[in-house]
């Protein structure tokens, strides 16, 4: 009788354990599964190509005298941006005199970027739009709508990109080769000039020579400056037909050459293109 009540204590203490482990791993692969759910971006992105949405200014970092970086927050920390590839968006701000003011700026976040969008502007003394960012502090709203733009990425669509940039014209360059590098499953190559007045004019370098230095065989850049401080060793002047033709691929049908700057240099740089025997086809302008 006792080894019989025994026995039936033993199989009672195995069963609560049983009990005890399968209530574990349920509970364990629900949390875990919940919290994957939590992490996953919302695919659905936040812009409205007809209407202008108001996003949050969070976090202002100066980075220079005139430059600085503005994040916004998206509604959700999942919430996306849903802006393609090498698109920009429209900003809606007033000048000094009060007066509506619309501007496109390229995001330099991507929708790998869940939770905000992040905006680096270099605000200049007479800019409309500058004075709306010069104003524009944490806690405020910035309205913004988009996607716009008529370049559209696949990845593999090109064997690579020869990128002629200027100034602030190196936001939708950045993107786009963020984008391509940070994808394991695009091999393009980025082959990127950037031209200034001078080394404080530079804008992403840190990033810019992060992204060179984790792919150095992928990604390759060329810095040249106006008015280069002593001791500099990259380009010095305007960029050359000899220039480009040094640091950019070939004229070929499987590369494009990508050219964002100010109007005079993007003139100029179509000049040297086509009498260096690129097609129209292998070229676009931001």
């Amino acid at each position: 009788m006792e080894a019989h009540r025994a026995e039936m204590m033993v199989m009672a203490v195995a069963l609560v354990a049983i009990g005890a482990g399968t209530a574990y791993y349920y509970y364990f692969y629900l949390s875990n599964n919940n919290n994957d759910k939590k992490k996953k971006p919302n695919s659905k992105g936040c812009l409205n190509p007809e209407k202008f949405k108001e996003f949050k200014l969070v976090k202002r970092t100066e980075l220079s005298h005139n430059v600085a970086k503005f994040r916004f927050v998206l509604p959700t920390p999942t919430s996306v941006l849903g802006l393609p590839i090498g698109q920009h968006i429209s900003c809606r701000g007033k000048d000094s005199q009060g007066d509506e003011v619309i501007k496109a700026y390229t995001p330099t976040t991507l929708d790998s970027d869940v939770g905000y969008f992040e905006l680096v502007i270099k605000m200049y003394p007479q800019g409309r739009m500058s004075h709306h960012f010069r104003e524009l502090h944490e806690g405020a709203s910035l309205a913004v709508k988009g996607p716009k733009g008529r370049f559209k990425y696949q990845p593999g669509q090109v064997r690579a990109f020869g990128m002629l940039a200027g100034g602030t014209g190196i936001t939708p360059m950045f993107q786009v080769t963020r984008a391509i590098l940070e994808n394991p499953r695009d091999e393009t190559n980025v082959h990127l000039i950037y031209a200034n007045v001078s080394y404080e004019d530079i804008l992403l370098k840190e990033e810019l020579d992060n992204l060179a230095t984790n792919f150095p065989t992928r990604f390759n850049i060329y810095y040249v400056l106006n008015q280069p401080p002593e001791g500099w060793t990259g380009g010095v002047g305007f960029v050359s037909k000899d220039i480009i033709e040094s640091h950019c691929p070939s004229p070929a049908p499987d590369v494009q050459i990508l050219r964002c700057g100010p109007p005079p240099m993007n003139k100029a740089m179509a000049a040297h293109l086509e009498a260096l025997g690129y097609t129209p086809q292998m070229q676009f302008q931001f």
